[in-house]
C-alpha cells in the first residue's frame, strides 16, 4: 500500500487509496452539488408553510421572505469563507469546535442533528398531507411511514445514489416552479382561465394594503419564514463528499440571491397577483390552491405532486445530513463510537439508522395530532436553525479576527465586508428569537430549546466523566498554521 499523503492543514486529507481521511467517498459531482443547493432553497416551508404566513401577513409576506433571504445570503457567504478555509463534512460543528471550543462544537453538532430530525418530521407530515389530496381515505401516518422507509433505503445505498435522487427531486421542483411563474404571468397578461377576471397586479396592494394586518403582524411571521430557508446551509455538509469543493461551493453559494428572488419573491408575487391573499389559509399549499382557482385541468394535481417531491427531497437531505453529523460527533467522542462507523459503501449507516428511527416520531405525531403536527415540528426546527446559523456567524467572526491578526491563512472565498455582515445577521437572528418569545403559539419552541440545552449540558458532563475514567480525551481540532 502506498504511504498516506496529507494535503493542507485540515482540508482534503488523502489516504493511500485516494479516499478522504474522513472516510467518505467524493462522489458528489458539480451538477449534483449545484442542484442540491438550488433544491435547498425550495422546500416545504415555501410550498406548505407560506399558506399560514400569507393569511397572517397578507401580501407583505413577499417583503418578509426577501428580508430573510438577504440575511440568509450573509450567513451563506460567512459559511462559504469557512468552507474554503477548511472543507469538512461536519462543517458547522467543526468550525464551532475550532473557534469557540469543544463544548460549542458538541452542542452545534447535536443541535443540527435535532434540526434535521424535526425537519424530517415536518416533511413527512407535509408529504402525508399531500397524499391526502388524492387519497383522503389513507391515514396520514400510513403515508408518512411508507415514505420514511423508502428514503431510509436510498440513503443506505451510497452517497452517489443520494446525490442522484436529490438531483432529480430538485430538478422537478425547479422546473415546476418556473412553470408556475410562467403560467401565472400568462394569466395576468392574457387573462385566460377561471382566475383571469380577478387576476391583476393590483391584488398586491388592494384588500387592506400591502400591510393589511399591520407591520407588527407581518414581522411576527419571520419565525415561520426563516423555517422556509432551512436546508440552504446543507451545501456545507456536502463539502467532504464533493469532487471539487473549491469550484462547486462558491458557485453554489453565489447563485443563492437569484434563487431567492426567483423561487420565493417571484413565485409568491405571481400567485398573490393571480389570487387575492384573503383566499389563502393555513393547512394548505398556496400553490395548489392558486392552480385550483386557475382551473387548468390536472394543474392542481401536478402542483400537488411537485410539492410532494419537495417534502421528500428535504426529508432525504435530512437523513443525509444527520448521519454525517452523528459521525463527526462520534469521531470527537461526543457520540457513541458505533455511530462513527461506515458501511461497505462508505455511508454512515448506523447514524442514518438512528436518525430515521427517531424521524418515526413524526409518524406517531401524524397519528396522534395530525392537524397540529406540522406547526409543532417547524417551530422547534426554526429554533435549532437559529442556533446553527448563529454558530456559523460567530465562528466566522472569530476566524476573521484570526486572519487579520495573521494567525490563520485567508480563505480563497472571503465574505464581502469582512465580518460586518455577520454581525448584522446575528442581530437579525436575535430579533427573530425575541419575536418567537412574544408569539404565544411559537413560544413552545423556546421551551423545547431550554429543555434541549439542559439535555446537552447533562450529556457534556457525562461525556467528561467518561473521558476521565477511560483516559481518552476527544479528538481536538488544531487551527491551520
Amino acid at each position: 500500500m502506498a504511504p498516506t499523503q496529507v494535503t493542507g492543514a485540515h482540508g482534503d486529507h488523502q489516504g493511500g487509496d485516494g479516499a478522504p481521511a474522513e472516510g467518505y467517498q467524493r462522489a458528489l459531482g458539480g451538477r449534483q452539488v449545484q442542484m442540491i443547493a438550488i433544491g435547498g432553497a425550495i422546500g416545504v416551508g415555501l410550498f406548505m408553510g407560506a399558506g399560514a404566513n400569507i393569511a397572517r401577513a397578507g401580501t407583505s409576506i413577499i417583503a418578509m421572505y426577501a428580508l430573510a433571504g438577504v440575511v440568509i445570503f450573509f450567513i451563506m457567504r460567512a459559511l462559504g469563507e469557512l468552507l474554503l478555509y477548511r472543507p469538512v463534512t461536519g462543517s458547522f460543528a467543526e468550525y464551532a469546535r475550532e473557534f469557540l471550543g469543544p463544548f460549542f462544537g458538541y452542542a452545534t453538532g447535536w443541535t443540527y442533528w435535532l434540526l434535521w430530525i424535526v425537519t424530517g418530521m415536518a416533511e413527512l407530515t407535509a408529504a402525508a398531507i399531500y397524499v391526502h389530496y388524492w387519497f383522503p381515505g389513507v391515514p396520514q401516518w400510513v403515508s408518512a411511514l411508507a415514505f420514511l422507509v423508502v428514503l431510509f433505503g436510498v440513503n443506505l445505498i451510497s452517497v452517489r445514489t443520494f446525490g442522484e435522487v436529490e438531483f432529480w427531486f430538485s430538478m422537478i421542483k425547479v422546473t415546476a416552479i418556473m412553470g408556475m411563474i410562467v403560467i401565472g404571468l400568462g394569466v395576468l397578461t392574457l387573462g385566460f382561465s377561471a382566475a383571469g377576471e380577478s387576476a391583476t397586479p393590483g391584488n398586491l396592494w388592494a384588500h387592506g394594503g400591502f400591510f393589511p394586518n399591520g407591520i407588527g403582524s407581518s414581522l411576527m411571521t419571520l419565525q415561520g419564514v426563516m423555517f422556509a430557508y432551512v436546508a440552504v446551509e446543507l451545501v456545507g455538509v456536502t463539502a467532504g463528499e464533493s469532487q471539487n469543493p473549491e469550484k462547486t461551493l462558491p458557485k453554489a453559494i453565489n447563485t443563492l440571491p437569484w434563487r431567492i428572488v426567483l423561487f420565493y419573491v417571484g413565485s409568491l408575487a405571481v400567485i398573490l397577483a393571480v389570487v387575492r391573499w384573503t383566499e389563502f389559509s393555513a393547512g394548505e399549499s398556496p400553490f395548489v390552491h392558486a392552480f385550483s382557482r386557475i382551473g387548468i385541468p390536472l394543474a392542481a394535481g401536478i402542483v400537488n405532486f411537485v410539492v410532494l417531491t419537495a417534502a421528500l427531497s428535504s426529508c432525504n437531505s435530512g437523513m443525509y445530513s444527520t448521519g454525517r453529523m452523528l459521525r463527526d460527533l462520534a469521531t470527537n467522542a461526543e457520540a457513541p463510537k458505533a455511530l462513527g462507523r461506515l458501511n461497505a459503501r462508505r455511508t454512515p449507516a448506523a447514524g442514518i439508522t438512528l436518525s430515521a428511527s427517531l424521524m418515526g416520531i413524526g409518524v406517531v405525531l401524524n397519528y396522534v395530532v395530525p392537524e397540529k403536527a406540522f406547526f409543532y415540528v417547524t417551530s422547534v426546527a426554526t429554533v435549532c436553525a437559529i442556533w446553527t446559523w448563529g454558530m456559523i456567524l460567530v465562528s466566522h467572526i472569530s476566524y476573521r479576527r484570526a486572519v487579520v491578526a495573521g494567525r490563520l491563512p485567508a480563505s480563497s472565498f472571503p465574505a464581502p465586508g469582512g465580518s460586518s455582515f455577520s454581525w448584522a445577521a446575528l442581530a437579525f437572528l436575535s430579533f427573530v428569537t425575541v419575536l418567537t418569545a412574544i408569539d404565544e403559539d411559537a413560544r413552545v419552541s423556546l421551551y423545547v430549546g431550554i429543555l434541549w440545552a439542559v439535555v446537552l449540558g447533562a450529556g457534556w458532563l457525562v461525556r467528561g466523566r467518561s473521558a476521565q475514567r477511560t483516559g481518552q480525551p476527544s479528538r481536538q481540532v488544531e487551527p491551520a498554521p
